[in-house]
């Protein structure tokens, strides 16, 4: 399978919530795939009527009129106190790095980490100059893919096979560490097929119930997109 979006080392969902900066396509995509999947969202933009786009999607969001190049106002939105902040402004360039900048260096902020979108690779290496610990491309990644990625960790690849059915391949859970597919049981409990299981290059297909999981291996499992996502995280 392949690994271009492989760009979230084994992080577990933040506990700390979101904050999407800049609510065009992809802050808007980043948005709603978040909420989608239950997480805490808070979204600023310095356009009102970004903001209003956005809340006539999505109602229940908190969304926000925000100068992001402004600490205080970052400040006061609560855009330091969550534990990821995704810049998702594209232009003007000096907005994006200054927004990231003030994610990661403003005294007293609780920000984890902040993923930052770039438009070129100057604008690429500026951004992690400042401090972004990871840097995106729309073209290489869209907003829906960051959403689920950030919502879900151990997520290395998924294949969807139409609307509601699709394959993931996960690194295995820390709770399925030792244990075999037979007292696991994923059909059962979590409504999943498993199709292979293994180390990432040594996948052993169809994996008989006896299998032992272990802490480097991963699962290759189908199922409705809604169970999938049930499983447990790294």
């Amino acid at each position: 399978m392949s690994e271009w979006w492989q760009w979230l080392p084994q992080q577990e969902t933040d506990s700390l919530g979101f904050a999407v900066v800049g609510i065009g396509r992809f802050g808007t995509a980043v948005c709603r795939e978040l909420i989608n999947n239950g997480a805490d969202v808070l979204a600023v933009d310095s356009s009102e009527r970004a903001i209003e786009e956005l809340r006539q999607l999505e109602p229940s969001i908190e969304a926000r009129v925000v100068d992001s190049t402004d600490e205080e106002s970052m400040r006061a939105a609560g855009v330091l106190e969550m534990g990821t902040v995704v810049v998702g402004i594209s232009e003007p360039i000096e907005a994006s790095i200054t927004t990231t900048l003030i994610a990661k260096d403003s005294e007293g902020s609780r920000v984890r980490q902040v993923i930052a979108r770039a438009t070129s690779d100057l604008h690429e290496k500026m951004l992690k100059r400042v401090g972004a610990d990871r840097v995106v491309f729309p073209s290489r990644m869209q907003g829906e893919r960051l959403g689920l990625e950030l919502i879900r960790p151990n997520l290395i690849e998924r294949l969807e096979l139409d609307d509601q059915t699709g394959i993931d391949e996960i690194k295995v859970p820390e709770i399925f560490v030792g244990r075999s597919l037979r007292d696991l049981n994923l059909r059962k409990n979590y409504m999943v097929n498993v199709l292979a299981a293994g180390p990432t290059k040594r996948l052993t297909v169809n994996p008989p119930a006896t299998y032992v999981l272990e802490n480097d291996h991963v699962l290759v499992v189908m199922g409705l997109m809604e169970d999938l996502q049930k499983l447990p995280q790294v």
